[in-house]
C-alpha cells in the first residue's frame, strides 16, 4: 500500500522550486544588466560567457542524474542532495554578485569562474529536486498536483524576487555603492533560498524505488533513454519554451530602461514600484494563475492539447507586443498578463509529462532510471535557457547597444524585436513540436496501472 500524500508534503516540495526560481529569475532578469551596467562587461562578452559556461554546465546534468540513481542513503536517493548543497548554493550566489577590484580581464575571469560554480551548484541541487517528482507517488494525479504546487511556489518565489530585489538594491544604494548594494541584496535572497531548500528536504518522502532485481547498468539506461520518443519530443518543446521565456525576461529591464524610460513610478499606498517592477510583478502573478489553472484545464483538454494551445496563443500575442508604443502602458501590461498566463499553464504539464516519460520507459524496458530521465530533462531546460540568454545579449550587441547611454533608433527597434517576434517564434516552435507527443492521459492511466500491479506483486 502506497503511503498517502499529505498537504504538508506538497507545500514542502513547492518550497524547493520557490528557492530555485528566486535564483533563476535573478539570473534571467537582473544578472545580464548587472554584468553590463554595473560589473562593466560588454553585452557580447556576457553572451559568449553564458554560452561557454552553460554548455559545460549542461553536460553535468546527466552525470548528476546517474549519480543520484546510484545514491543509497536512509533519506533516499535524491533528498540528501537538498541538505548537502543548500548552503554552498546560497554562498556561491553571493560571490557571483560580488564585484572585485580588478581590471576588465580580471573581472571577466572572475565572472567565468563564479558563474560556472553557480551553475554546477544549481545542477547539484536541482537535478535531485526535479527527480523527486518521479518517486514521491506513483499516481498521475498526485504528480500533476505536486507539479502544480511546485509551479505555484516557483512563481511565488519569482514574485518575491521581482518585488524585493530592485527596491532592496535601491535602498542599499542610499548608503553603499551600486555594486555593494547588489551583493547585500543577494545575501538576503540567498539566506531565504537556503531555508526553503532545507524545508523541502525535511517535509518530503521518497516512495518509489527501482525494481528489486534491477542492477546498475548505465549503458542500458542510456539506451532506453535514447529510445524514449516521448522524452525527445518533450526535450524539443522544453528547449523552445525556455528560449521563449529567457529572451523575454532577459531583455525586459533593457526595454523599460531605454525604451519606456523607467523613471516614473506607480504608487500603491506606501509602496512605490517602477514601471518595470510592476510589469515583472504582473507577469509572475498571471504566471501563477496559469499554473493554478493547469490541472483543471488539462483534465478537460488533455495535457498535450493544453500545452499546444497555450504556446500558439503566446506566439500570436508576443508578435503583437512589437506594436505597443512606449507610452501605451495599458497595452504593454495587458499583453504581458495574457502571455504570462499562457506560459504559466504549460510548466506543471511539462514536468508531469517528464514523470510520465519515466514511467513509459520503465513500462517499455522493465528498468527505471528516474534520475537520468529528469537530469536529461533538466539539461534541455538549461540548453533553452543558455540559447535564449546568449541570443538576447548577442542581439543587443548586434543592434549596437551601449550601457548607460541613450540608445539609437536601430537599438530600440532591436530591443522591441526581442520582446516580440523572437520569443514569439520560439513559442510557435514549441507548440508545433508538442503536437507529436503521443502519451495521452488515457494511455498513461493504463501504463501506470500495469506498473502498480508489478509493484504489488513484488511486495
Amino acid at each position: 500500500m502506497t503511503e498517502k500524500v499529505i498537504l504538508r508534503e506538497k507545500i514542502g516540495y513547492g518550497f524547493g522550486d520557490a528557492a530555485s526560481s528566486m535564483f533563476w529569475k535573478i539570473f534571467s532578469i537582473f544578472l545580464p544588466i548587472f554584468y553590463t551596467d554595473v560589473f562593466g562587461i560588454s553585452a557580447a562578452a556576457v553572451g559568449t560567457m553564458l554560452l561557454v559556461t552553460r554548455i559545460w554546465d549542461t553536460s553535468n546534468d546527466p552525470f548528476m542524474g546517474v549519480l543520484c540513481d546510484r545514491t543509497n542513503t536512509r533519506w533516499g536517493k535524491f533528498r540528501p542532495y537538498l541538505f548537502w548543497v543548500a548552503i554552498p548554493f546560497g554562498l556561491i550566489g553571493v560571490l557571483m554578485f560580488t564585484t572585485p577590484d580588478l581590471g576588465l580581464s580580471g573581472k571577466l575571469v572572475y565572472a567565468y569562474v563564479t558563474y560556472t560554480l553557480m551553475m554546477m551548484a544549481y545542477t547539484a541541487i536541482n537535478v535531485p529536486y526535479a527527480s523527486l517528482l518521479g518517486v514521491m507517488s506513483p499516481k498521475s494525479n498526485d504528480r500533476t498536483s505536486f507539479a502544480s504546487y511546485r509551479m505555484v511556489f516557483a512563481f511565488a518565489g519569482s514574485i518575491l524576487v521581482v518585488l524585493i530585489y530592485q527596491p532592496l538594491v535601491d535602498w542599499f544604494k542610499t548608503s553603499f555603492s551600486e555594486a555593494t548594494s547588489y551583493q547585500f541584496t543577494m545575501i538576503i535572497v540567498g539566506m531565504i533560498a537556503v531555508f526553503f531548500f532545507l524545508l523541502t528536504f525535511s517535509w518530503t518522502r521518497e516512495r518509489i524505488s527501482p525494481p528489486k532485481e534491477q542492477k546498475n547498468n548505465l549503458k542500458e539506461d542510456i539506451k532506453n533513454l535514447l529510445g524514449n520518443i516521448p522524452w525527445f519530443i518533450l526535450l524539443g518543446a522544453g528547449v523552445a519554451t525556455l528560449i521563449f521565456n529567457s529572451v523575454r525576461d532577459g531583455v525586459a529591464l533593457y526595454y523599460f530602461k531605454y525604451y519606456v524610460i523607467d523613471e516614473a513610478a506607480i504608487t500603491f499606498s506606501a509602496t512605490t514600484l517602477t514601471y518595470s517592477t510592476a510589469y515583472l510583478f504582473l507577469g509572475q502573478t498571471t504566471n501563477m494563475f496559469g499554473v493554478i489553472m493547469a490541472q483543471p484545464v488539462s483534465k478537460f483538454l488533455g495535457k498535450r492539447n493544453t500545452f499546444m494551445y497555450a504556446m500558439f496563443g503566446a506566439a500570436v500575442l508576443s508578435a503583437l507586443f512589437y506594436f505597443a508604443d512606449s507610452n501605451n502602458l495599458w497595452l504593454i501590461y495587458t499583453l504581458q498578463a495574457i502571455i504570462s498566463f499562457c506560459a504559466g499553464i504549460i510548466f506543471p504539464l511539462l514536468w508531469s509529462m517528464y514523470a510520465d516519460a519515466a514511467d513509459y520507459s520503465q513500462w517499455k524496458s522493465g528498468r527505471r532510471a528516474t534520475g537520468l530521465v529528469f537530469s536529461a530533462s533538466s539539461m534541455s531546460q538549461k540548453l533553452g535557457w543558455t540559447i535564449g540568454g546568449s541570443i538576447t545579449l548577442w542581439l543587443l550587441a548586434y543592434y549596437g547597444f551601449e550601457a548607460n547611454v541613450v540608445q539609437s533608433h536601430e537599438t530600440i527597434t532591436g530591443i522591441k524585436y526581442m520582446m516580440s517576434f523572437v520569443p514569439g517564434a520560439a513559442a510557435l516552435i514549441s507548440g508545433l513540436t508538442i503536437m507529436f507527443y503521443q502519451l495521452s492521459d488515457e494511455k498513461m492511466e493504463g501504463i501506470i496501472a500495469e506498473l502498480e500491479e508489478k509493484r504489488k506483486s513484488e511486495l
